[in-house]
């Protein structure tokens, strides 16, 4: 466990802030300080690495990895790098200049590598390429938090809450972006794994837009 100093901001220094704000992706910066918020006290509380499902571009991850940073822990982000369902061509979120010409295929890898290199990030992160059951399946160690920004099906967010909030140390925070109460507002998917996670013990400690964290109640 890492002595985090009370008295710093929990905010990025910045040029990690800078750097998030030029990557490629989706989240907004009021969720992703915090999400930041989170991760520090997380992991320097308890020491463990933090893990994202949902790697995209890597704007998330890099404020995940400062958070790594410092606290002497690790990011790891998990991702096959195949885009979503929503990233695919045709639909809303489909990025035409991440599909590799060999393959046809979306390939937000590089994309990824090369925004961590930007933020001078690399050595704070673990790249997990593939998918989140298989990854989860064979993970033994504890996580301080498990934020869950992957694939918007139902199969895909329960399955990604299934797989990784068993790993969670007893004191850690569990966060799931894209939580909608209103469906008009977006997927309900996210917002029916946050509603799991109530119901299995979990306690909600903050909302910031559609980013629910939460920790599991003391028995």
């Amino acid at each position: 466990m890492t002595d985090l100093d009370p008295a710093a901001p929990a905010t990025p220094d910045p040029q990690v802030l800078a750097a998030f704000r030029a990557a490629t992706g989706f989240m907004p910066e009021d969720e992703g300080l915090a999400l930041y918020a989170a991760a520090l006290d997380a992991a320097g509380r308890t020491g463990l690495p933090v893990l994202e499902i949902g790697t995209y571009c890597g704007r998330s991850a890099i404020l995940l990895a400062d958070a790594a940073r410092r606290t002497g822990t690790v990011a790891l982000t998990v991702d096959h790098h195949r885009g979503s369902e929503e990233q695919q061509p045709g639909w809303e979120y489909h990025d035409p200049t991440l599909v590799d010409p060999e393959v046809g295929l979306m390939d937000t890898l590089p994309r990824f590598r090369r925004t961590l290199h930007a933020a001078g990030l690399e050595p704070h992160v673990v790249a997990l390429v593939g998918r989140s059951p298989q990854i989860a399946a064979v993970w033994q160690g504890r996580l301080s938090l498990v934020f869950i920004d992957g694939g918007h099906t139902d199969e895909h967010a329960t399955g990604d809450y299934l797989g990784w909030a068993p790993h969670l140390a007893e004191d850690g925070l569990l966060v799931v972006h894209d939580v909608f109460p209103d469906p008009a507002d977006g997927g309900q998917a996210p917002y029916r794994v946050y509603l799991r996670a109530l119901d299995e013990g979990f306690e909600e400690i903050s909302v910031t837009g559609s980013l629910r964290v939460l920790r599991r109640a003391a028995s």
